[in-house]
């Protein structure tokens, strides 16, 4: 038994990070300090001043363990570092992270690219961005080449090098081939730094240029051709439009703002790039009750900018703790000096209270629909419960798929809906272990013996602890249980339910010849439901979840098992170096693209391992 007494009296009074742990041994929250032992120590004192969230987490600590750092700022990269590897439940964790695109123009080249990308290095090349709307991205891309004659190939291409026969794109006017030395450096060059401008916002000498070219065109009867610069204008026109000036300001900036009610926030980001605002993004944080802005919006910039490839130059907000710190951290990312700003007055503030606007709007509007949407899942769990003859509304319901080819890394998953809805932190994935080649209904034995009997330990182990349910992983229970599959599947379930002494309902998800969802398996007979019923609405999202999830799972696995073996084969590298390639740059695509810097930049990779990794994607292109 963790002796809490005995623990806190001997705290160092030094800084560090504290990880909270339940009585399954699981983290539940990463926090950093100061001092450690005054900050642990206030959990648990009186609970008089503690917000619900709090009060809640500390129901569920069964032990902490802490370490020790040097400093706070080491304690706060290491704060960060675990909270994203943990993943833990009260801690503020953005649902929707992403790594948001860029317009990447590759002027460390010869004859440079222009695409989208979603990593950014230090290579040499410029990026664009970030942008939230990926849509608006590929269209402005789109658009470029309509207007500009740059290649979009992957060749490695070196003036007066290798010259090649063009492709089409040359003949059909998109590209000037460079690849076949029909354009030199420097000319092609002056197209690019055209393009930078463009998408730096400058684009009024573009439009006069090619308004120019235009008439003379028109004066020279070429009306073809002036009819192609005018599609170039409206193209140049369009991307645009699809920026909002914002000052005559051209430094990177995000305006950040949170909108509480009684019990969530949303946190609304506006991205302003080169004085244009290029997008917004918000994030609902849920469960924030009596916590104050300032430390709401501290978590969110930790658990933002810790995921986020950029870091702007300036960040404005309205209140903030640990600002000098968050600073400090935020510096070393960047590279060079970001400052936190919390403006009193003028168009900063002006702006502040904008995007604190948006959030509230945003606020509501998830609320409304939640609420809209929690009136409509109860319809349909009452049309469920009436088809199957339930004697109780089934407001928790489980669903099972398993997904392999031809028996190859085999996987089960289970997805959770509660009132209607999907709760993503109770989805779990399952390696099958047991079972050989593509047995899918020994697979699903498998998995479900797996998951109520973990179940029921939880329980066990909960009740002689004489803790809360929602501890565990595996101790709540579904009210019904759905199988992507017919009879068999069904059956299967029923047979591991059985030999636990569970009773549960349990249908199968049954598809017709176009695999479009047509019923229900229940208890051997067929469920027909309307194509248009609210139910049937609610079935069919339960089974494309539970597929997209499956199918995920397994595609993941055999991305892993594919990008190992590409790389067992490279001479000089051993499992920790793929690892850390892996880790850096994610794909083998983006391995096979780096420079020999970017590959004396990873851990563990010296020159002969770099040396290596250049030669094979060379011979193996």
């Amino acid at each position: 038994m963790f002796d809490f007494e005995y623990h806190l009296k001997n705290l160092p009074d030094k800084p560090g990070v504290y990880l909270m742990k339940n009585s399954l041994g699981e983290i539940i929250y990463v926090g950093k300090a100061k001092i450690l032992k005054n900050r642990v120590r206030q959990y648990f004192q009186s609970s008089k001043n503690h917000s619900e969230k709090v009060k809640a987490m500390v129901k569920n600590i069964a032990e902490f363990e802490y370490i020790v750092t040097d400093s706070e700022m080491e304690a706060l990269i290491l704060e960060c570092n675990l909270i994203k590897k943990y993943k833990p439940r009260y801690n503020i964790l953005l649902k929707d992270d992403k790594h948001y695109p860029f317009i990447k123009v590759t002027t460390n080249e010869d004859f440079p690219r222009v695409f989208m990308t979603r990593m950014l290095a230090k290579d040499g090349a410029k990026y664009f961005g970030p942008y939230t709307d990926v849509t608006a991205v590929y269209e402005t891309l789109e658009l470029i080449k309509k207007i500009f004659p740059i290649r979009t190939c992957k060749m490695h291409i070196k003036e007066g090098e290798n010259k090649v026969r063009p492709c089409l794109n040359y003949h059909i006017g998109l590209c000037n081939a460079p690849c076949g030395g029909y354009v030199s450096k420097e000319e092609y060059g002056k197209i690019i730094n055209d393009v930078i401008e463009l998408l730096s916002g400058k684009d009024t000498k573009i439009i006069n240029n090619l308004k120019v070219q235009m008439e003379e065109s028109a004066e020279n009867l070429e009306f073809e051709k002036a009819a192609s610069l005018r599609d170039k204008i409206l193209s140049v026109e369009k991307i645009r439009e699809k920026q909002k000036m914002m000052s005559g300001n051209f430094e990177d900036e995000d305006y950040i703002s949170i909108f509480s009610d009684e019990m969530d926030s949303c946190a609304q980001v506006f991205f302003v790039r080169d004085g244009k605002v290029s997008g917004r993004e918000h994030f609902i944080l849920e469960n924030t009750s009596g916590e104050e802005k300032g430390e709401i919006l501290s978590d969110f910039i930790k658990s933002f900018y810790g995921g986020t490839a950029f870091v702007p130059k300036n960040i404005y907000v309205p209140d903030l703790e640990d600002g000098e710190l968050l600073e400090q951290w935020l510096t070393m990312k960047r590279g060079s000096k970001v400052w936190i700003k919390l403006p009193q007055k003028g168009e900063k503030k002006n702006m502040l209270n904008m995007v604190e606007k948006n959030a509230k709007i945003t606020l509501e509007q998830f609320k409304l629909k939640y609420m809209q949407d929690k009136e409509l899942y109860k319809v349909a769990l009452g049309e469920l419960a009436d088809l199957l003859d339930l004697e109780e509304l089934p407001h928790r319901i489980e669903a099972y798929d398993i997904s392999n080819i031809q028996g190859v890394d085999s996987v089960g998953t289970m997805v959770v809906f509660e009132e209607g809805r999907a709760k993503n932190s109770d989805y779990r994935r399952f390696k099958i272990k047991t079972v050989k080649g593509a047995n899918d209904y020994d697979s699903m034995r498998e998995i479900l013996q797996r998951r109520f009997q973990h179940g029921l330990d939880e329980i066990q182990n909960i009740q002689e602890r004489n803790l809360e349910l929602s501890s565990g992983k595996f101790c709540v229970f579904p009210d019904l249980i759905l199988m992507d599959g017919g009879k068999g599947q069904v059956n299967i379930a029923l047979e591991v339910l059985r030999s636990f002494n569970i009773d549960i309902p349990v249908c199968g998800m049954v598809k017709d010849d176009k695999h479009n969802t047509r019923g229900l398996i229940y208890n051997n007979i067929e469920v027909e439901i309307k194509p248009t019923s609210n139910v049937m609405h609610l079935i069919t999202r339960i089974q494309d979840e539970v597929h997209r999830f499956a199918i995920t799972y397994h595609r993941t696995l055999r991305d892993k098992r594919v990008l190992h073996s590409v790389l067992e084969d490279i001479p000089n590298v051993g499992e920790k170096r793929r690892k850390e390639l892996l880790k850096k740059f994610g794909s083998i695509e983006s391995i096979k693209k780096a420079s020999l810097e970017e590959l004396l930049d990873t851990p563990s990779i010296e020159k002969k391992a770099a040396d290596s990794i250049l030669s094979y994607f060379k011979d193996n292109n």
